[in-house]
């Protein structure tokens, strides 16, 4: 149980909730909150020659947005992304790109490169939600006097040639935890510049090489938090019991464990995580290299979307619909709408639960659903208590 709160802990809890209400009031109202969205969004793709090629300036409505720009993927925008990082900024951006992201995963063999601007990357930091909505729920104000354990990927990997300058290039994992560092008082250890000094391979011997400087940076420091990509952190731990003979758990008391990259966070890593790192909290965020879209907002186990940041469409069968339109049990494509990319089918499906609260249950794939529905029935896992 929380303590008498101080009067920094007020201050922390008036800073937070002036943080996360947006948010809220979003989810309170998520048709008005999506359509001041469109307008902030296609207000920027009319000055890219992208959204002057779709009209972005003649988008009132969301009917004429979906009429007037076609839904994209990667692949289709491609030759876009390349010509953009030869340095034709204005194709598809309205600000000079402050770095690229890349994608841990392969699209045909090859890395996405997304770009990242000013505008992006605040939209990012302003969805990071979910340290801040435990705190206010837990009322444990001291996590923000603590250390969160950065098990991110590496920030800077390479740089690419743009017109004159090189702009650097790493992964959105790390690229975030970098400005969260810089803006919101959540104190990261190791420091990302850090990680970043070991370089970005992914050998087993290079993520030991992170792994041992997690472990010297923070053994003797208060760690009340743990972000990052849930395999990895299960990693970590396993790393921890074969080089140093203890668990994260006989090192810290975590308290809130923030993790993305992956579906199943809270049913088929949860025994694992809890085993390692002791009676944590989860708390699910759910990005990509695209963008931060949700984070889980109470005990239930599930995300929920941050509609006063991105702008959201789904796929179904029975069309295209809004994010907020479906309806509990109904899946579907996700679309996404960010400052860099209009109409962008992310290629993950989607689950709807009870309002506000959905579920990514894996990549589009013909057996996707039936393999999250299976791995449900095989954990007694039903429903989102």
């Amino acid at each position: 149980m929380a303590g008498e709160t101080t009067t920094e802990d007020q201050q922390t809890r008036d800073m937070l909730s002036a943080f996360v209400q947006p948010w809220h009031e979003a989810v309170n109202d998520p048709a008005a909150a999506q359509g001041q969205v469109l307008k902030d969004l296609v207000d920027g793709y009319a000055r890219t020659r992208y959204g002057q090629e779709h009209n972005a300036a003649g988008v009132t409505t969301v009917e004429r947005y979906r009429s007037n720009f076609p839904i994209v993927t990667y692949e289709s925008l491609k030759p876009l992304i390349k010509r953009t990082m030869a340095g034709e900024t204005d194709l598809l951006l309205y600000e000079e790109p402050a770095g690229w992201a890349i994608t841990r995963g392969t699209t045909r063999g090859e890395s996405k490169f997304i770009p990242m601007t000013p505008t992006d990357i605040m939209k990012r930091v302003a969805a990071g939600r979910a340290v801040m909505q435990y705190t206010l729920r837990s009322g444990e104000y001291e996590v923000f006097r603590h250390f969160n354990l950065n098990l991110n990927f590496p920030s800077v990997v390479g740089s690419v040639r743009m017109g004159q300058r090189d702009v650097e290039y790493g992964y959105s994992s790390g690229i975030y935890v970098k400005y969260v560092s810089q803006w919101t008082p959540l104190r990261s250890l190791p420091a990302q510049e850090d990680i970043d000094a070991l370089a970005g391979g992914k050998t087993r011997a290079d993520w030991e090489r992170r792994f041992e400087l997690a472990y010297e940076r923070c053994r003797d420091q208060n760690v009340s938090v743990v972000g990052g990509v849930a395999p990895t952190a299960v990693a970590f731990g396993r790393y921890l019991k074969r080089a140093h003979g203890v668990y994260p758990r006989d090192l810290w008391k975590a308290r809130v464990m923030t993790l993305g990259s992956v579906p199943g966070i809270n049913t088929r890593y949860v025994p694992a995580l809890r085993a390692m790192y002791g009676p944590v909290t989860i708390m699910e965020i759910y990005g990509a290299t695209e963008g931060m879209f949700g984070q889980q907002r109470d005990s239930r186990r599930a995300w929920v979307p941050n509609y006063d940041l991105f702008f959201f469409e789904v796929a179904t069968k029975r069309g295209v619909i809004q994010l907020h339109e479906m309806s509990p049990g109904e899946t579907g494509s996700l679309v996404v709408s960010t400052p860099i990319l209009p109409r962008y089918r992310i290629g993950d499906l989607i689950l709807a639960f009870d309002p506000p609260y959905f579920r990514c249950i894996g990549r589009e794939g013909r057996w996707t659903r039936l393999a999250y529905y299976w791995d449900q029935i095989s954990r007694l896992d039903f429903g989102v208590p």
